[in-house]
């Protein structure tokens, strides 16, 4: 297969010669005007090949790539696997789109002078506005409009707890995954992503190279021998990533103000903004997480309030 590739490249150079030729008339492919037109193409490939900027070049390097003992190779997914990633997408899915209607429900009703508070459990008090026939705040028209996006609100939820019943009896099914969930800031739906969307932590050499991975790790941008280092560089799953902070965030809006947290946690929000420690959390999250899928067991609070910050 490899040298098929290699055959096919470096068959479509010789191709990117002779098309040119064949697009001309006949009259126009005779005398040594067609010779000098063909030495010069050929001229050009000779140099994008010392330049490496061939197809065949690439073709070639990949076929020297793979016999290397090196190289590593993405594992296939279980069909198990690809089913519980097509769950979670469908429940992201379905709660984007309820993002997108309840933001459209809180337009309208803004319009009318009714607003409400942020977050989804607030939506209910909208809904109830709605369709209530006495209020006299809205229109006749737009509370017969407004009540079609309150019934596609309330489908949504209904969906997406349905998938939500699945995916939390899946994780319980799951040694792996009820190990993650003793992680704080890891619940069910952050286990269920990582046991879908990481089929061989063991293809990770440690911790550290499965957070880069996830794009939880700053960029370098060294010069000079000062080495600096930039935002996180965002790589990989940007789902399981988000997922992720997501968590951490939650972790530490219990942290603050509260004595029992981690002095690693405490010291940190005390020298670095609320962002970058969340990310540094999520970071040391994924390394916990490669580790208890790697060499098992489960999280253990060793002494975690004794921890210095070191970032």
């Amino acid at each position: 297969m490899i040298w098929l590739i290699f055959a096919l490249l470096t068959g479509a150079a010789v191709m990117a010669v002779l098309a040119p030729l064949a697009m001309r008339g006949p009259a126009e492919n005779d005398g040594a005007a067609d010779v000098v037109f063909f030495e010069e193409q050929i001229a050009e490939i000779d140099r994008e090949r010392a330049e490496g900027r061939l197809d065949a070049a690439d073709a070639e390097a990949i076929s020297e790539a793979v016999t290397r003992k090196t190289m590593r190779f993405v594992p296939v997914k279980s069909a198990d696997q690809q089913a519980a990633a097509i769950v979670l997408k469908t429940r992201a899915l379905l709660v984007n789109q309820r993002t997108q209607v309840i933001n459209a429900l809180r337009g309208h009703l803004s319009e009318f002078g009714i607003i409400a508070d942020a977050g989804t459990t607030k939506v209910a008090g909208l809904i109830s506005i709605v369709r209530d026939e006495t209020d006299l705040r809205l229109p006749k028209a737009a509370r017969l409009a407004l009540m079609e996006v309150a019934s596609q609100i309330e489908a949504l939820k209904a969906q997406i707890e349905k998938l939500e019943k699945v995916i939390v009896a899946t994780v319980k099914r799951d040694d792996d995954a009820r190990r993650l969930v003793t992680i704080p800031g890891v619940g069910a739906i952050t286990a269920a992503s990582v046991r879908a969307l990481v089929p061989d932590p063991g293809g990770f050499k440690s911790g550290r190279h499965f957070a880069a991975w996830l794009g939880l790790t700053p960029k370098p941008h060294s010069s000079g021998g000062k080495e600096r280092l930039g935002r996180i560089s965002k790589m990989g799953n940007p789902a399981l990533r988000s997922l992720l902070v997501v968590g951490a965030t939650a972790v530490l809006r219990h942290a603050r103000g509260n004595p029992n947290a981690s002095k690693w946690l405490t010291a940190l929000l005390a020298r670095r903004p609320y962002r970058i420690v969340a990310v540094a959390l999520a970071n040391k999250t994924a390394r916990i997480i490669w580790a208890l899928l790697v060499k098992g067991g489960t999280y253990q609070d060793n002494g975690a309030s004794n921890q210095r910050a070191t970032a």
